[in-house]
Formats: structure tokens, sequence, C-alpha cells
């Protein structure tokens, strides 16, 4: 790989090796405006179809599995892009948005949306928690991108998801009260 980084990946970068595909979400990364919400869009469309496969134990596992992947494919991409966390990489969205519509299944498409919506929130304003979250695993100076950064860009996003779920329980609670 070239030793600048690569801001914008293309088709050809997408195909050079699998991480790449997974990282970059099989192309919904690719996306020239708002990547994180096309992956997350990509993750949303996949869950509905992978839902009427997978019970709640393949799930998990199913969950679990994309994690460990993407760890891999998200360091690995991040290395051969020479860039700690570009926005390109939407694997983290998917595997986060999986576990948001996993939890809050079955759920009229309101619902849905409202996740999609609160999980979109949490991951790009970044309030809170999920701003330490993303802070903790920067890369620091005359650091190399590895896989303290690799889970780094999985980890934000979990923690988005878990405030989506939570802000998600709060409203059923206020609701049912």
């Amino acid at each position: 790989m070239s030793n600048a980084p690569l801001a914008r990946p293309g088709l050809r970068f997408l195909l050079r090796h699998p991480a790449h595909w997974v990282a970059l979400g099989f192309g919904s990364g690719l996306a020239p405006k708002a990547p994180g919400t096309v992956g997350t869009l990509w993750g949303w469309l996949i869950f509905l179809w992978l839902n009427h496969f997978l019970g709640e134990g393949q799930w998990a596992l199913a969950i679990v599995a994309a994690l460990a992947v993407g760890w891999w494919a998200c360091t690995l991409t991040a290395q051969h892009m020479g860039v700690a966390d570009p926005g390109s990489i939407v694997w983290d969205e998917v595997v986060a948005i999986w576990i948001v519509l996993w939890l809050v299944m079955p759920a009229p498409l309101w619902v849905q949306v409202a996740a999609f919506v609160l999980f979109r929130y949490f991951d790009a304003a970044k309030p809170g928690p999920v701003g330490w979250a993303d802070r903790l695993f920067k890369l620091r100076p005359g650091e190399t991108i590895g896989w303290r950064q690799g889970f780094g860009i999985l980890f934000d996003d979990l923690v988005a998801a878990g405030c989506t779920l939570l802000s998600i329980a709060v409203w059923v609670a206020l609701w049912r009260s």
C-alpha cells in the first residue's frame, strides 16, 4: 500500500483486500456523502433480511463474530489507508445498529426509525460518554495505527449503541408510567 494517507477510497481499494470489503461495509462506506449514515442504513437492511434466518442465540454469535472480524478488518483497512479512523470505515455502524435492532425487535417501523435516528445522533454528535469513548483510543504522537485504533473505531459506536438503547429504555419506562 502507498505511504500517503488515502482520504477517500474507491472501488479499486475496496477490491484490493477482503478486510476492505468488511470494513467499508461491502461498499456502503464508499458513499460520497454521509458514509456513516449510508453504512447504518445498509446495516439496518441486512439486519431485516438476516432476521428471517437467525434466532436470538444465532444473532448473539453473529454479533460477536462480526465484532471480532470487524476489529481485524477495521485495523487492517485503517493501516492500509494510513488514517487512524477514516469515515469510510462503516463496519462499526453496521454492527452497532445490529445490536440496537437485535435488542429492540420485534418493533414497528416507527420504533426502528427512532432507533436509527437516535443512534445516528449519538454516533455523529458524540455527546458525553460517546465523545469520551471516541477520544480514548485516538492515535498518540509517534504511535502507528494498530490494534488499539482498530478497537477504538468499533468502541465509540458500541457506546453510541448503548446510549441509544438507554434512551429507548427510559422513553419506554416514562411512556408506561
